[in-house]
């Protein structure tokens, strides 16, 4: 009688597979400073020229650098992260990763793990280069503010995660940026109050979760304790994130068409 020995769960999440898929990212980003200048250096760079920018009316920063604290990561993220992505797959080496005991969600959950460390450093440098340096007028917490900008962080690495499986080549996956990042950059309510939008445009970004990070950042501004609409705005923004990263895993292709 034969026996054959029981084949391991491929598709289940485990801690020791995400974990090891994480350090191999972020062993990879050390040797790539350009990647690593893009993510942590250049929302501070932003922050700091729009500071001056707006240097003879500091309430106009005040009032929108907090929500561009939210966004630019975001923004980050997602380019870099749809890129990286799509480099695994273009390389051939997420068909080598897949074909051993790796399945699509220890992937997707180690990638999100190892560009979340790095959006840790992203948000907390550029939430104290703003509160601290640049003078950004709070009346909250700034924890609070870098609580936000971290799940921004978060979900642009979600994002990123998402679209690159529809994307054949790094070109392809920028040209996203307008499709995704756009609209909601123009439905958040950060040029103006979606209440004085048509009705159409403000039920849609009722639905796009950057209006909520924006609406998030500016509960901060307002109110020196944490508010029910910011609880409600920061999990709206962290259940977007992980839906996200669940139909990241379902859409993840091995190779490029």
């Amino acid at each position: 009688m034969t026996t054959t020995t029981p084949q391991p769960n491929v598709r289940a999440l485990t801690l020791s597979r995400t974990t090891a898929t994480a350090v191999r990212v972020l062993r990879q980003l050390r040797h790539d400073p350009r990647t690593i200048a893009l993510m942590i250096l250049i929302p501070c760079l932003m922050l700091l020229l729009l500071r001056y920018v707006f240097d003879g009316s500091p309430r106009t920063f005040d009032s929108i650098g907090a929500s561009l604290l939210g966004i630019f990561p975001l923004i980050t993220m997602f380019l870099v992260t749809s890129i990286a992505t799509l480099r695994e797959r273009t390389s051939g080496t997420l068909e080598r990763l897949l074909a051993m005991p790796l399945g699509k969600a220890d992937l997707i959950a180690g990638y999100a793990l190892a560009f979340g460390t790095v959006a840790v450093v992203q948000s907390a440098l550029a939430t104290g280069l703003a509160v601290w340096f640049l003078g950004l007028d709070v009346t909250g917490s700034p924890w609070l503010l870098l609580l936000v900008a971290l799940l921004d962080a978060l979900l642009g690495t979600a994002l990123g995660l998402f679209v690159s499986a529809f994307a054949s080549s790094e070109f392809q996956a920028v040209q996203f940026m307008p499709a995704v990042i756009f609209p909601q950059l123009l439905l958040c309510g950060l040029f103006t109050a979606r209440s004085a939008m048509h009705p159409v445009l403000e039920a849609l970004s009722d639905v796009l979760p950057m209006s909520y990070a924006v609406d998030g950042m500016s509960e901060v501004l307002k109110h020196t304790d944490m508010t029910a609409t910011f609880v409600r705005d920061a999990l709206v923004v962290a259940g977007c994130a992980v839906l996200v990263l669940g139909l990241g895993a379902a859409t993840l292709r091995r190779r490029s068409a």
